[in-house]
């Protein structure tokens, strides 16, 4: 096992818009329903979404006009910089930690385009000193969180005594799309929501750590590019979501999950799972996958009903809830994305 790394805090943040689920369908109807000769069997879709509120940098006023790359981008820019503040803000407090301590900065990001970074636009505000290290991720998706965190953790190794804060933070409502009329998009606009979710890391510290970090893996089946991902055109991100994903991980995810277990030294029966909660269909189709008791997922599905799926930060607001909740022992955080690839996680708590 690799060299424990400790988690010191743990933050999260969402805009202030809230987009109660039925008056995003009631919307919904008006936009999709002369796009779809059979919409209203479409509404199932946010009825058994498993969501009763997400939140959106923009008002919902905002999605009933075609929106563009320059105006999604301004959002994007405005909207991400505000929410990796608040969450980094959030983590250095609980860690008892100044901005001007962090050592190296890893931005995950895949719902916008930001050059400069997050993190630089953002660094004279909040205090990061000049030298700090900056390692901006896009690509990593719904399994950015686990992902970023697994870097995270392996920077944390890689120069001892260094403090790293992880920041995810995903807008995923910009990318709604009005004017394609694909089914993923009536399914995405009735699953995502925007947040960001922030960890401060380091390694063999002596201050009370909320978890240890143990040892990352990640699985990427060949030839599935097209089961999640962007598609990219002149308007924006287009959500690409494949109807066969749920089916796909109940008869997939198995193998490499008992590999990384294997690999990781935890036992089954002592280890629990904190997933990312994709969706109430992803959900089921990792309890049956794992083999999990029902209402082993309870934490991921109150994530899911509260906030929706934000992407990346999802699976941090599930760990931050079990924590709050005093969990301990051993965990595997999982998250799955595109690539198409399942990512893994070894925690503890409760000895710090």
């Amino acid at each position: 096992m690799s060299t424990p790394v400790a988690l010191l805090g743990l933050g999260s943040a969402v805009p202030r818009h809230r987009l109660e689920q039925t008056d995003v369908e009631r919307r919904a109807r008006d936009i999709f329903g002369p796009l779809f000769t059979r919409y209203p069997q479409l509404l199932d879709i946010f009825v058994n979404a498993g969501i009763e509120r997400r939140y959106s940098v923009a008002p919902i006023e905002w999605f009933d006009i075609a929106q563009g790359w320059n105006e999604r981008t301004r959002v994007y820019l405005e909207g991400a910089s505000a929410l990796f503040s608040e969450a980094a803000a959030r983590a250095l407090a609980q860690a008892g930690l100044a901005a001007r301590d962090v050592d190296v900065i890893v931005t995950v990001s895949s719902t916008g385009i930001a050059t400069p970074s997050i993190e630089a636009r953002v660094s004279h505000d909040i205090g990061f000193r000049s030298d700090v290290m900056r390692v901006p991720v896009f690509g990593l998706g719904c399994a950015g969180g686990v992902s970023g965190l697994a870097i995270a953790s392996r920077l944390v190794r890689a120069k001892p005594g260094a403090i790293v804060l992880m920041v995810a933070v995903e807008l995923c409502t910009l990318a709604f799309r009005r004017d394609r009329g694909a089914k993923a998009d009536v399914v995405a606009t009735a699953l995502f929501g925007d947040g960001a979710a922030a960890a401060v890391l380091q390694a063999a510290s002596l201050r009370a750590a909320l978890a240890r970090i143990g040892d990352a893996g990640e699985h990427t089946w060949p030839r599935t590019l097209d089961i999640m991902g962007w598609a990219v055109d002149p308007t924006g991100f287009g959500v690409v979501l494949s109807r066969a994903l749920p089916r796909f991980v109940e008869q997939k995810l198995a193998t490499p999950a008992r590999n990384f277990m294997k690999s990781a030294t935890l036992d089954r029966n002592a280890t629990r799972f904190i997933c990312h909660p994709g969706g109430a269909k992803v959900l089921s189709a990792i309890e049956t996958a794992l083999e999990l008791a029902p209402g082993n997922l309870a934490e991921e599905r109150g994530i899911l009903r509260d906030y929706g799926n934000m992407s990346a930060p999802s699976v941090l607001f599930v760990l931050e809830r079990a924590l709050s909740r005093k969990f301990s022992g051993k965990a595997v955080l999982a998250a799955l994305g595109p690539g198409f690839t399942a990512s893994f996680l070894a925690i503890e708590a409760g000895n710090g």
